[in-house]
């Protein structure tokens, strides 16, 4: 049987290969594919396309590179900053917007996804000389503090009203056969996905509340 093998750590053996890890770790992937090769990796298909939206009714040309996000083209490309960026990862609802009908969080989708695609952010909803009645209900309710996540809140919530009047269920329906309704609880479970910092929850349930009970 062989002995057991003593280690000792010593902290500049630590430190040295602590350092050894966070170089390798930085160094680009061509980099690093051209030194294991020798040759350098030549990227796989194109690197840009040429993608049609339809935004807000309007249709954009753009050539944009692959790894751009439907949300980083509506604020960098097309300048429509009312969609915002907030977490970047999906998990707050600030960049919601509407494609082809539904909401989605544009943070997390790519916009060469959305060839010939409907997209409706904030500015698509109403104007300063004619609001939608979801934006008036927010105005009347006091829905919004900082107004950060209100464009998001906005978008997401039209779309709560129109699922529930789809008969789309959530994870809080009850029964799937009987006709759904927009009760507090189907609200905020649907509107789960979009978080408020400044904490305006229940003046958000009112607006929506508002718009659901005057079928605007």
């Amino acid at each position: 049987m062989s002995p057991p093998i003593r280690f000792e750590l010593r902290r500049r053996t630590f430190l040295a290969g602590t350092a050894s890890a966070v170089v390798a770790t930085n160094i680009p992937w061509s980099a690093r594919a051209q030194s294991a090769s020798g040759e350098a990796a030549a990227p796989v298909g194109p690197e840009q396309t040429t993608v049609t939206l339809n935004v807000n009714g309007e249709p954009r040309r753009l050539v944009v590179d692959n790894r751009t996000t439907l949300l980083d083209v509506l604020r960098e490309h097309l300048r429509l900053t009312g969609t915002k960026k907030g977490c970047d990862h999906g998990q707050c609802g600030a960049c919601t917007v509407s494609v082809n009908g539904e909401r989605i969080n544009a943070c997390l989708s790519l916009a060469v996804m959305h060839e010939d695609d409907e997209v409706t952010t904030i500015e698509g909803v109403g104007t300063a000389e004619r609001l939608d009645p979801m934006q008036q209900a927010f105005l009347d309710h006091d829905g919004f503090q900082c107004g950060y996540c209100t464009p998001g809140q906005i978008c997401s919530a039209k779309a709560v009203l129109q699922e529930i009047q789809d008969g789309v269920p959530s994870h809080v329906t009850g029964d799937l056969t009987a006709r759904i309704e927009a009760t507090e609880a189907e609200i905020r479970e649907r509107m789960s996905g979009n978080i408020c910092r400044c904490g305006a929850y229940s003046n958000i349930l009112h607006a929506i509340t508002q718009v659901a009970e005057d079928g605007a």
